[in-house]
């Protein structure tokens, strides 16, 4: 569904493996198959292509996946900015997220891993990157 005038910003929340969750849900890594993967960053693509459209010129969206697959996270992102589709990233600063630079990538995407977190019993696997409509 396109709305009736461009937004200013998108949320866009993908459906993913859900590998993120495997802290809690350790037979996840059994369930998953490399096709199903495969299918789900279809999914994304073709998602993320049409939130870009979504959205106005200097409109920002912000991409994320519950998925420790970097094919759905930073793989999908990526291949889009690479392919032309007219985003860039705004990269996360630490400082808002509360001086927790362990969460970056280099390039500012948040990335966080089971193992963050450790001393108070670890944290899901998520991925986020903000984008911007140029």
């Amino acid at each position: 569904m396109k709305p009736e005038a461009p937004a200013d910003a998108v949320l866009l929340d993908v459906p993913c493996s859900a590998t993120g969750t495997i802290r809690r849900h350790p037979d996840i890594a059994h369930l998953k198959s490399a096709e199903e993967v495969a299918s789900l960053v279809k999914v994304q693509t073709r998602l993320l292509t049409a939130a870009v459209q979504m959205l106005k010129p200097g409109g920002l969206l912000v991409y994320c996946a519950c998925s420790l697959q970097p094919e759905e996270g930073v793989g999908v992102v990526d291949s889009l900015v690479a392919a032309g589709l007219p985003i860039q990233r705004v990269p996360i600063l630490a400082n808002e997220l509360g001086d927790s630079g362990d969460f970056l990538t280099t390039a500012g995407d948040l990335r966080t891993l089971p193992c963050h977190l450790g001393d108070a019993g670890g944290i899901d696997g998520f991925y986020a990157a903000r984008l911007r409509r140029h």
